[in-house]
């Protein structure tokens, strides 16, 4: 089964995303029927998922409590759940996938990618705020502690070869003309397989390496102060002025744009 996000151009974890996403999840936990495999890839060849709607927090947050129920209004609760739906779940990376968009992508059981498009990272640092769905507690199990303070500290943008072969964020960086086939044939043999086995196989690694349902929650509440300080709002109107959640040189180069805020503003 394919999942395809298709939200404009820069594919923002938005309002109409997270309902998708949220029904999506619902039925594999409820009624999955045949579908034992789920890849989760993008209708944009540029981005995968630019990152969270900054324009529409408290409206998404809102669609991602209806997966998480009262009490667990947060996205990070809600990629929480998604990756433990009892189907195996794989991100298939062309673009950029930074802030939620990565945290996205981590919260599925695989990640491969395009070698020549991918590009990753967690630009909060940049703002003034920090990873709070899901990012902190992903790339801190993937990367070790020194790797993850430099990928989430420094908020600087990873590309598929370093992401794979230095760091373990991902699985496996491809050539862009062998991706697709790639994981065609991985979804094909994983689906042949009798599902019981490959539940109780993903149930025991999850156990192992997820990050408990509080610790999510921590990272949540722990976000909603800095981003609310003067300076980071400061920096994120900059941002916007400048050009961000529109499509043109500032999205496509995040990484380096939040390191170029004025430093007399």
């Amino acid at each position: 089964m394919f999942a395809t996000l298709d939200a404009g151009i820069l594919n923002l974890v938005g309002v109409d995303l997270v309902r998708d996403l949220v029904s999506l999840v619902d039925m594999l936990y409820t009624d999955p029927g045949d579908v034992r495999v789920v890849v989760i890839d993008s209708a944009s060849p540029d981005y995968f998922s630019a990152h969270v709607d900054l324009t529409a927090v408290p409206q998404y947050t809102a669609e991602a409590e209806k997966a998480g129920g009262p009490g667990d209004a947060s996205p990070g609760m809600f990629l929480h759940k998604l990756a433990r739906v009892p189907v195996i779940t794989i991100a298939k990376v062309r673009g950029r996938a930074r802030g939620g968009g990565n945290e996205l992508a981590m919260a599925c059981d695989m990640i491969f990618t395009s070698r020549e498009m991918a590009v990753f990272g967690q630009f909060e640092a940049g703002t003034g705020a920090l990873p709070g769905a899901g990012g902190v507690q992903h790339l801190a199990r993937r990367l070790g502690r020194t790797r993850a303070i430099e990928a989430i500290v420094g908020a600087d943008d990873f590309d598929a070869d370093t992401a794979e072969r230095r760091y373990g964020w991902i699985n496996r960086a491809l050539p862009d003309a062998e991706l697709d086939g790639f994981v065609e044939r991985l979804t094909t043999r994983i689906a042949g397989f009798p599902p019981e086995g490959v539940q109780a196989a993903m149930r025991a690694v999850n156990d192992l390496t997820l990050a408990s349902a509080a610790h999510v929650r921590s990272d949540a509440v722990t976000f909603q102060s800095p981003i609310a300080r003067p300076e980071s709002r400061e920096r994120l109107d900059y941002l916007a002025g400048q050009g961000l959640q529109r499509p043109g040189e500032l999205e496509r180069d995040l990484g380096k744009a939040v390191a170029d805020f004025p430093p007399d503003s």
